[in-house]
């Protein structure tokens, strides 16, 4: 999966407050369990720029200078910053297929294509499936419709399952199929 072959990819999408995060880290922490690397990337909904704590380091006063990418690497730690009007998921994709990860877990970007895993926390939440394409499984708050496969092929389970849910989602990683 490395050298430049782009990793099977996974999007978690759910509203504010539905549980993407604590899911991911679920993942995570399964998926090292099992020798997968996993990388991450995250779709900073809430507008305005992200927050840099380098700023007054070499690498902020670089970008400040005009620098367009910067970059630092220390005791196994290697941090990239670039400046771009905006950069597509498909674009931050094709910078991970250089990294040597099995598998890209995606928290958002709701309109891509990519297979989903959808939470959903309460009743009003449901119009999600509607707006999403490539749903592979949902995980509900809901008691209702939960811990069965549909006929589209899509897998629920209720959050309290989670003994379920993560073995399943992981499973699917490692064999490329979710």
């Amino acid at each position: 999966m490395y050298l430049g072959i782009t990793a099977p990819v996974v999007q978690v999408v759910g509203y504010q407050n539905s549980g993407k995060t604590t899911l991911i880290e679920h993942l995570l922490q399964n998926a090292s369990d099992h020798g997968l690397k996993i990388g991450t990337i995250k779709h900073h909904g809430h507008g305005g720029k992200l927050l840099l704590s380098d700023e007054s380091k070499d690498t902020g006063k670089h970008r400040r200078a005009g620098a367009v990418a910067t970059s630092i690497e220390g005791e196994g730690i290697y941090q990239l910053t670039m400046n771009s009007t905006s950069f597509s998921l498909e674009k931050m994709i094709e910078i991970y297929s250089y990294l040597e990860i099995d598998s890209i877990i995606v928290e958002g970007f709701k309109n891509k294509g990519y297979p989903k895993v959808v939470l959903i926390r309460n009743k009003k939440d449901i119009e999600l499936l509607e707006k999403c394409s490539n749903v592979k499984a949902v995980i509900s708050w809901l008691s209702d419709n939960c811990n069965y496969s549909d006929s589209t092929g899509i897998s629920y389970f209720h959050i309290s399952q989670r003994r379920q849910y993560i073995p399943w989602i992981i499973n699917k990683l490692m064999r490329g199929v979710l």
